[in-house]
C-alpha cells in the first residue's frame, strides 16, 4: 500500500466529522478530468507508519479518518490498515470508484468503514468513456447495488463536465440508482493537472438542469462546490 499524502484536517471530506484524508496511491480508472494524476500515477509520498503516529497524537481531537485515492480499494493491505485506525477509536469513510465490489462488501461485513462515497461517472452507455477504461460497469452496477441495500450511511456523486454529460443523461443515471439516500453532482473544476487537459465546466444553467433531472428519481440530490 502507497500513501500519497495526508491532509491532516478537513470539516468537507467526511460529513459531519472533524477528520483527517489520506490519499492512496494507485487507480484502475483513467478518467479524463482526473484532477489527481499524481495520485494515479505517482510513487509513496507518506509512510503507513507516520500516518499512524500521527492518528495516535490526535486521538481525542479529531473523529474520523477519510480514506481516498486514486481507488482505496486497488490497495494491497488495506483491509489490515483499517483495523489499525479502527483500534485508535477512529470512524472511518471509504471513497470509491465501485470498481470492486467484493471487497466492498467484505469491509461492510465486517464493520471497517462507517461511510462510503461513491463515484457514479456517467450514464452506462457513456461509462467507459467517462471512466476512461472498459470493462468494469457490471462490479460499479453491483457495488451500488450493495449500498443501496445494505444499512450504513453512503452517497452517490457524480463530477459534472460539459464536454461529457448533458442534463439529460440524468434520467437514465437517476433510474439506475432510485432509492438512493442521496446523491450529490460536483462541478467539475481544471485544477490544471487533469489527465486530459481541454475540458470545461458546465455552466451553472447546464448544471440546475442536470440537478433537476436527478431529482425527479432521487429527491435527496443536491449540488456540491458552488
Amino acid at each position: 500500500m502507497q500513501i500519497g499524502g495526508l491532509q491532516k484536517l478537513t470539516l468537507l471530506d467526511f460529513p459531519g466529522q472533524v477528520a483527517c484524508t489520506v490519499f492512496l496511491q494507485g487507480c484502475n480508472f483513467r478518467c479524463p478530468f482526473c484532477h489527481n494524476p499524481s495520485l494515479v500515477l505517482g510513487t509513496e509520498a507518506v509512510t503507513r507508519e507516520s500516518v499512524l503516529a500521527f492518528l495516535k497524537q490526535r486521538q481525542g481531537l479529531l473523529d474520523g479518518v477519510a480514506i481516498t485515492g486514486g481507488e482505496p480499494l486497488l490497495s494491497a493491505g488495506l483491509e489490515d490498515f483499517l483495523r489499525e485506525i479502527r483500534s485508535l477509536g477512529y470512524k472511518i469513510k471509504l471513497d470509491t470508484n465501485g470498481s470492486f465490489p467484493r471487497r466492498l462488501e467484505q469491509f461492510l461485513t465486517d464493520r471497517l468503514v462507517d461511510y462510503v462515497a461513491m463515484d457514479i461517472k456517467n450514464t452506462p452507455e457513456k461509462y467507459d468513456q467517462t471512466a476512461g477504461a472498459a470493462g468494469f460497469l457490471p462490479a460499479v452496477r453491483e457495488s451500488a447495488s450493495l449500498l443501496i441495500d445494505g444499512k450504513i450511511p453512503y452517497e452517490f456523486r457524480t463530477t459534472v463536465v460539459d464536454e461529457l454529460h448533458e442534463p439529460e443523461d440524468f434520467h437514465a443515471i437517476g433510474q439506475w440508482l432510485s432509492g438512493a439516500q442521496q446523491y450529490f453532482l460536483q462541478c467539475f473544476t481544471d485544477s490544471g493537472e487533469i489527465l486530459q487537459p481541454g475540458l470545461h465546466a458546465p455552466s451553472k444553467e447546464k448544471l440546475e438542469n442536470c440537478l433537476a433531472v436527478a431529482g425527479q428519481y432521487i429527491p435527496n440530490t443536491h449540488i456540491r462546490g458552488i
